[in-house]
């Protein structure tokens, strides 16, 4: 499993994704886009998602740090 993130470094939600992902031991990319506004706008725009974290897993669309943390209480957010 391996997890890509666009991120911004003040914002609490991406902080814990990445710190849970840290926690799972889950191989993933953090794109922090402190000062890449116009291609965070990109992001969201082409993911539908309006906040961030935005967050793929595998390459898939997951959407935040909710659906994250959802995957997680579920058990499937599993080191390989």
């Amino acid at each position: 499993m391996k997890a890509e993130l666009w991120t911004s470094s003040y914002c609490p939600f991406c902080v814990a994704a990445v710190r849970l992902l840290e926690e799972r031991g889950i191989e993933f990319t953090n794109h922090v886009m402190d000062n890449d506004p116009a291609g965070l706008r990109a992001k969201k725009q082409e993911y539908g998602h309006g906040t961030v974290p935005i967050i793929l897993i595998d390459g898939n669309f997951v959407g935040g740090n909710d659906d994250l943390r959802a995957l997680d209480s579920q058990g499937k957010l599993v080191a390989n």
